[in-house]
């Protein structure tokens, strides 16, 4: 399998990759084996970008360790890889005995343009001229005696999961790793955001699935693992690069081929859905380029990681609008996305218009904001699911992605650049930026809708990792109530193993105030329940069906309407998994969890 893209990585010598692939296998450089070396807790740190806690660490361990331990070359990899410490040639030669510095630079994982003191330009992302690290960490000490010692030109770092297994995922370095702008081409690595997306998907076997902005691959690597064929799409010509390493490096684990000998991953370069024009799949997945980032005419401060290129939050609207008419009758689109709140309006005033097919780009009064003509029509229609995650306010965001890039901001830059953000998100009324999950699925032939309109929830508070297995059981209870329609009252149910309840009451009072239903697992959501639907949940113990438990309420209470309403009431339980139906496992036991680390 051979592809070809620019980019800072070789993509031809398959042979010198193997020997890094037996290099690092030799080392132990694995999720496992770093945090054995660091610790838990500076592991925890290194997710969270803080660096100074594992350097002081491989230090440490660098310091009571034999100077012929193997282990030296595990220091070695993680003080030059994952905490972009400066290593001298002698150090990295015994570290990567079968591949050598020259492989490593062969590789394009190395560069001798890199070397501390060095004025010249990498051949990735600019390097601030004259930056020094304190060569004094890690192996640092011997500068003087072997000359000035080399960064890596690359990050590449061990990544872990349960469908996977272990394997490598090579990136630009961040800028925590590096001082100075990032590049506007930059490769992000393995970040909270890919993590969260990747614990989320429904792992379900698919024939056809689509990564949407591949970046540096690791949602491709995902899907190899219950997808026939992947086809993944990026603008970016060095994101495909860094792809198509990242495949070739794990080609092992990753079985690149079929049983038919073709190749199972296609890479594509282009924008949105070009490249894909006419095509279907079961299974999109996307953490899309959606930072809110103000037109300014010119490429200052656009990153293509992050940012889509369009006003606002249009490159979601499209993406929502659009990937229905991708996805085959069935098939489920997953991704993550900012949408901008207007004042006075509520978090999903706007991802309700998308969803609703409303004309593109109008504001609440449906007047067409400039700019928004391109958008188009929406394809197909499609159940929808979004979950708000979070909710900030404009000048919070604003500080968040500024600071993302590290840019080396004085007073005045600063001040500038938020008032660029200011006026952008002012032009069009937004006093607020919401971040979510996003599910969209079309229904299959012949299928109505699952979810009886789309679902708009808020869910802030910590949920469940991975989520997707929990995810995919929502979906199978959405589909059986749809199904069985009114027969669902035949139901017998019994409250899910994770669910407790509370009751609260005022000192003195004779009956509770407050009745909630609370979720240990999944979503942990909470429900309100009336002193009825209370009683119907404590008699619910599979032995009536729902809908004599329902009468039966309603005759000692002597309401007639009461049954069908606590019907209603209790069928909303099941969709959110606080009630069951006789038979159903819990929400954890219904589908392969992904857990990355």
């Amino acid at each position: 399998m051979s592809w070809s893209f620019p980019g800072p990585l070789n993509l031809a010598d398959t042979g010198l990759m193997t020997r890094l692939r037996e290099d690092l296998l030799a080392a132990g450089y694995t999720v496992d084996g770093v945090s054995e070396l660091i610790g838990p807790a500076a592991m925890e740190q290194l997710w969270l970008e803080q660096l100074a806690p594992g350097r002081l660490d491989l230090d440490d361990a660098r310091a009571r360790l034999d100077p012929a331990d193997p282990a030296q070359a595990l220091v070695t990899m993680a003080a030059w890889w994952l905490f972009a410490v400066p290593q001298t040639a002698s150090r990295l030669e015994a570290a990567f005995p079968r591949t050598g510095l020259q492989g490593l630079r062969d590789l394009g994982l190395a560069d001798s343009r890199t070397r501390v003191g060095s004025t010249e330009s990498s051949s990735g992302p600019d390097l601030a001229a004259g930056e020094e690290r304190a060569s004094a960490v890690v192996g640092g000490r011997e500068a003087d005696a072997e000359g000035a010692p080399e960064r890596p030109a690359m990050d590449l770092r061990p990544y872990e999961s349960d469908d996977i297994g272990a394997v490598w995922v090579a990136s630009d370095l961040g800028s925590h790793q590096r001082r100075g702008a990032l590049g506007h081409e930059h490769v992000l690595g393995i970040g909270q955001a890919s993590r969260t997306l990747a614990q989320a998907v429904i792992r379900t076997p698919a024939r056809r699935a689509l990564d949407l902005g591949v970046g540096c691959g690791v949602q491709t690597l995902h899907m190899l693992s219950h997808c026939d064929k992947v086809t993944a799409t990026d603008i970016s010509e060095r994101a495909l690069n860094v792809t198509a390493f990242n495949l070739l490096l794990n080609a092992e684990t990753l079985s690149l081929t079929g049983p038919d000998g073709a190749p199972r991953v296609r890479l594509l370069a282009g924008s949105l859905l070009e490249p894909v024009a006419g095509e279907q799949f079961d299974l999109v997945v996307s953490n899309p380029p959606f930072v809110i980032t103000p037109r300014s005419g010119d490429a200052e401060g656009v990153y293509t990681y992050r940012d889509g290129g369009l006003p606002g939050d249009q490159i979601v609207e499209t993406l929502v609008r659009q990937l229905p008419g991708v996805l085959a009758p069935g098939g489920l689109a997953q991704m993550l996305g900012n949408w901008e709140i207007r004042a006075g309006e509520p978090w999903d005033a706007r991802p309700r218009a998308w969803v609703a097919g409303d004309p593109a780009g109008t504001d609440a009064a449906g007047t067409r904001e400039p700019g928004t003509e391109a958008l188009g029509a929406a394809a197909p229609a499609a159940d929808a699911w979004f979950i708000q995650r979070e909710e900030t306010d404009t000048l919070r965001y604003a500080l968040t992605w500024l600071t993302d890039a590290f840019q080396d901001w004085d007073d005045d830059a600063l001040a500038a650049a938020l008032a660029r953000y200011r006026d952008d998100f002012a032009a069009r009324g937004t006093d607020r930026v919401g971040f979510g999950l996003i599910l969209l699925r079309r229904p299959a032939e012949a299928e109505s809708g699952w979810w009886q309109g789309s679902v708009f929830e808020e869910i802030t508070h910590p949920i469940e990792q991975p989520v997707g297995p929990h995810l995919a059981a929502a979906l199978e209870r959405k589909r059986a109530i749809a199904a069985a329609g009114a027969s669902s009252s035949e139901w017998r149910l019994s409250p899910a193993e994770d669910v407790t309840e509370e009751r609260h009451q005022r000192p003195g009072a004779e009956h509770p105030g407050v009745i909630l239903l609370r979720q240990g697992a999944g979503l942990r959501r909470t429900a309100l329940l009336s002193s009825e639907m209370a009683g119907l949940v404590s008699a619910a113990d599979g032995e009536l069906t729902l809908g004599q438990l329902a009468q039966a309420l309603g005759a000692i209470l002597e309401d007639a309407e009461m049954p069908e309403r606590l019907v209603e009431e209790a069928l909303h339980l099941v969709d959110h998994g606080l009630l069951l139906p006789e038979g159903e496992q819990t929400a954890s036991d219904t589908a392969p969890a992904v857990s990355a680390r």
